[in-house]
């Protein structure tokens, strides 16, 4: 992928390594990135924390932000991709949680709902609710290609 390539040459030339948080897209992310050659000089680890009980364990997700946002929202991802940073060797880290389909959706968060949390070592941290369109195999597709843009992104912000 493209996007994978272009990442590993900004964030090598930057000296920065990338951690993932991944619940909707199983791996999808960090699997494009190490589909890259030499993908371990700029990648630490993945975390693909499916259930609720591995976004705590793991990534330190509070009971209290499931239980009251529930485990596709922003204040969830926002803990992800904070948690990832923190259990990793990792200077920027994303975090996807989302409805794939074909079930699960609801009237306020519909199939297609994926919710982004980027964050990196100097503090920043942003975070993005999308609606994408199409089959399982569609939303995760389009939320691998989002979360490599925004750190894309934010690399490019910092020059």
């Amino acid at each position: 992928m493209q996007l994978a390539q272009t990442l590993g040459q900004v964030l090598a030339r930057k000296g920065w390594v990338v951690t993932t948080a991944e619940s909707c897209t199983g791996g999808g992310v960090s699997t494009a990135i190490t589909d890259i050659a030499g993908s371990s000089g700029w990648f630490d680890r993945a975390f693909v924390t499916y259930s609720n009980e591995a976004k705590q364990q793991m990534l330190g997700v509070s009971e209290a932000a499931l239980d009251r946002y529930g485990a596709v929202s922003e204040p969830v991802v926002k803990e992800m991709a904070a948690g990832a940073l923190k259990s990793s060797l990792a200077d920027i880290s994303v975090a996807i949680s989302g409805i794939a389909g074909p079930g699960g959706g609801s009237e306020t968060k519909p199939v297609g709902t994926v919710c982004f949390a980027w964050a990196d070592k100097t503090g920043w941290m942003a975070v993005e609710t999308c609606f994408f369109e199409g089959d399982r195999n569609a939303v995760r597709q389009q939320a691998i290609e989002k979360s490599l843009s925004g750190m894309l992104q934010r690399l490019k912000q910092l020059g």
